[in-house]
């Protein structure tokens, strides 16, 4: 919360609109009130980057050194993965969506992980849950067709540098969080209006490319369903 309003308070004397608002996105009232919160200071709600989540540290701390069987998970961490990563994102486009649909116009961006890690050993349930988000984009994306709204995938394409990995992880091998802005904003601006239903990695993303060749590089073929196997 504090890293939160540091960086609101950085952008704002950089001269940008910015309204920090601390949110569990597991819960649905606080989902609603942030929302509501925002579209009073902001107006409009332009564009939705589902990007809040929780990892396998949640389970336990040194998973990657010691990767927990599914059994060994315990059942108040597995059902809170499940409810931050599938079951919020469903509550914040619920909130925002329809504010899109009456404008028409908007933008959903849900992170993602890779194809391999949602089924890999020592990763439940946080790959299941990714790979639950990526159906749900897809479903989402059928569902907002020809209103204006669309709905794409992005994943870092590798491990990044956040605290869902372990304190003692080695940075050297590690992404930059940084490496998803480009595609983001790509993402949320009028220039990718005929992209929905799309999977991109932000590793693959060339930053000294056009936005539109770039996009061409980071994206993923169409699937109707995750490719898991």
């Amino acid at each position: 919360d504090e890293a939160g309003h540091a960086l609101a308070a950085e952008l704002s004397s950089a001269g940008a609109l910015v309204v920090y608002i601390h949110c569990d996105v597991a819960d649905k009232a606080e989902v609603d009130a942030a929302v509501a919160a925002t579209t009073a200071a902001l107006g409009t709600v332009d564009g939705l980057v589902n990007n809040a989540g929780l990892g396998m540290r949640a389970i336990r701390d040194n998973f990657l050194q010691d990767p927990p069987l599914f059994w060994q998970a315990a059942p108040d961490a597995f059902a809170d993965i499940i409810q931050t990563n599938v079951v919020g994102p469903f509550f914040m486009a619920r909130a925002c969506v329809p504010l899109m649909v009456a404008q028409g116009f908007g933008r959903l961006v849900n992170v993602s992980t890779s194809q391999s890690t949602m089924v890999r050993s020592g990763y439940s349930p946080y790959g299941p849950s990714k790979a639950g988000l990526e159906a749900l984009s897809v479903v989402w994306a059928k569902d907002l067709a020809g209103t204006g709204v669309t709905v794409n995938v992005l994943l870092p394409g590798g491990a990044s540098a956040t605290d869902m990995l372990p304190p003692n992880t080695p940075k050297e091998k590690l992404l930059p969080p940084q490496q998803m802005r480009a595609p983001i904003v790509w993402l949320m601006s009028d220039a990718s209006s005929a992209h929905t239903g799309e999977r991109y990695s932000a590793k693959d993303w060339p930053e000294h490319l056009s936005d539109e060749a770039a996009a061409t590089r980071a994206r993923s073929a169409t699937q109707e369903i995750p490719h898991i196997m």
